[in-house]
């Protein structure tokens, strides 16, 4: 029940508007970029992927709207924040049994699950919690060390099979902790950290080494340098790490064609067998290169009205748990947009990550709207005390 004096706000229209044209725009270009791949690479009908698309869009508005008229506040609590974690994790250790050739996928009869799409909510929720239980101790070691080893088991499960989510989830964590105030020492700690279990991660997979050495050095020029005998190319040119910039060459070819308008609306070429993972990971090229400059442009604006919207209510939101659920969540789906944007961009090297809300994945589309009706939850009580 209401205290007198209380008002609840009203739904952030603006924020709701562009969750809801980016998830429709995201189902658009799904097809565009999908329907011809369907039927000449996966022999299915060419609205296969839309269809499945569009099922997890149905699925994922009705979460962000439950999770937008949930009070957030409910989730305030050690039992959510360690429940949610410890389901996530247990779920990522189980998926590496039974998927054992990527560690990622639940395949079930009618749809996939990937837990560690929702690793990235569990993470936010309880960081919120924890940041605020410890707020005002937040350099104290009693702080620091249990949010490292929490952040540390959930990356450590995810970075098995998926680098650029692991990135999405420090990054977050990164966020949260240094709007809390954490002091220098612990931050350069943290960012040493973060390099080395970045260096060991990268290392582990030859096809990420190889990723990264094509990003920095092409040609081999300083690699053949360090190490005449080329003992390194005999390793890295197996059947998994072969063509590494391939991706990232055909991305800017359909950039480059795209021009200021762009070619039109499915009229796109590199889709055509040419650009990899077209729907998934590179769909931010189909849209440039059918759309056009303008339409990169836009789709870009409407990821920073997120940005704007949601790092507003870190000054707005009527508690503590209430502002660090907003900065996480805006933090984890503006950060993994620009990752996805620099990739395709060819600004970074290649890293198989989702354009959120745009790219082809019901769990992925899933997790972002429950991460999104937090941040609705948030703005609807900015002025509940």
């Amino acid at each position: 029940m209401k205290k007198q004096g209380q008002v609840r706000g009203q739904m952030d229209w603006l924020l709701f508007f562009t969750a809801l044209i980016l998830i429709s725009f995201g189902l658009v270009m799904v097809y565009s970029s999908s329907s011809l791949i369907a039927e000449f690479r996966f022999n299915r009908d060419h609205y296969y992927f839309v269809l499945r698309q569009a099922s997890a869009a149905a699925l994922a508005f009705l979460l962000l709207m439950l999770m937008s008229r949930h009070d957030y506040r409910r989730l305030r609590s050690p039992q959510w924040a360690f429940a949610g974690l410890g389901v996530i994790i247990f779920l990522l250790i189980a998926v590496f049994v039974v998927d054992s050739e990527h560690h990622r996928w639940f395949r079930l009869p009618l749809f996939s699950v990937q837990p560690s799409e929702f690793a990235k909510p569990a993470l936010i929720v309880f960081l919120a919690w924890f940041v605020t239980r410890r707020r005002e101790a937040i350099n104290s070691p009693h702080t620091v060390w249990p949010a490292a080893i929490a952040l540390v088991g959930l990356a450590g499960a995810v970075v098995i099979a998926d680098l650029g989510t692991a990135i999405v989830l420090v990054a977050t964590t990164a966020a949260i902790f240094y709007l809390a105030g954490l002091n220098r020492r612990y931050t350069l700690i943290a960012f040493g950290a973060c390099l080395l279990f970045l260096s060991v991660a990268v290392v582990w997979k030859p096809y990420r080494l190889k990723r990264l050495i094509d990003f920095i050095d092409p040609d081999y020029k300083v690699l053949i340098y360090i190490n005449p005998s080329k003992s390194w190319l005999a390793h890295a040119n197996t059947a998994t790490v072969q063509d590494t910039g391939h991706h990232a060459e055909m991305s800017k070819i359909a950039i480059g064609a795209g021009g200021m308008l762009g070619l039109g609306l499915m009229q796109g070429k590199q889709k055509l067998l040419y650009l990899p993972e077209a729907h998934t990971d590179f769909i931010y090229a189909i849209v440039a290169e059918e759309l056009g400059f303008l339409g990169a442009v836009l789709l870009l604006a409407g990821f920073l009205i997120i940005l704007y919207r949601g790092y507003q209510l870190y000054f707005k939101a009527s508690d503590e748990f209430g502002r660090y659920l907003a900065v996480g969540v805006t933090t984890s789906i503006v950060f993994q947009a620009l990752l996805n944007m620099s990739i395709v961009l060819d600004l970074g090297p290649t890293k198989g990550i989702p354009l959120p809300l745009i790219s082809y994945g019901g769990s992925s589309l899933v997790s972002s709207a429950i991460s999104l009706g937090l941040l609705l939850s948030v703005s609807e009580r900015v002025n509940e005390s």
